[in-house]
Order: structure tokens, then sequence, then C-alpha cells
């Protein structure tokens, strides 16, 4: 079954985007645990691809993080 994809804007409050919250499922509001698929799109934004297990809907997270500065 092909899945629906839509995309969904975010900024990660913490500077390591697995500490944030993990998203639910928008048609079935079912938990999602782990992203399908990720990809570094540019200086410091981050894509995720998240499918849910539970009605297959499909949906895509984008998280800007701050660059980690070495003194």
């Amino acid at each position: 079954m092909p899945a629906l994809a839509a995309v969904l804007s975010t900024v990660a409050s913490r500077p390591d985007p697995r500490g944030s919250e993990l998203p639910t499922c928008p048609v079935c509001a079912d938990s999602m645990v782990a992203a399908e698929a990720s990809a570094y799109l540019h200086d410091n934004l981050i894509s995720y691809l998240w499918t849910c297990d539970t009605c297959g809907y499909g949906f895509v997270t984008k998280h800007a993080v701050k660059p980690i500065v070495c003194n």
C-alpha cells in the first residue's frame, strides 16, 4: 500500500534531535518510535522520514540543529 506524504517542519529545542519528543502519527495518533530514514540536507538541517506502522501514513520532519563549536 503506498503511503501518503506530508512535510512537517520543526525546530529542535536541544542540539540533539534524538533528545526531542518523538512524533505521533497525524492520522491515527499512534506513537512513532524510530524514523525510517534520515538525510543531512545542508548546513545544520536534518530531514527524517517517518512511516506509521499502524496505518501506513508517511511524513517528513525537518530539524535545524545548532553547530558544535570547538574551542
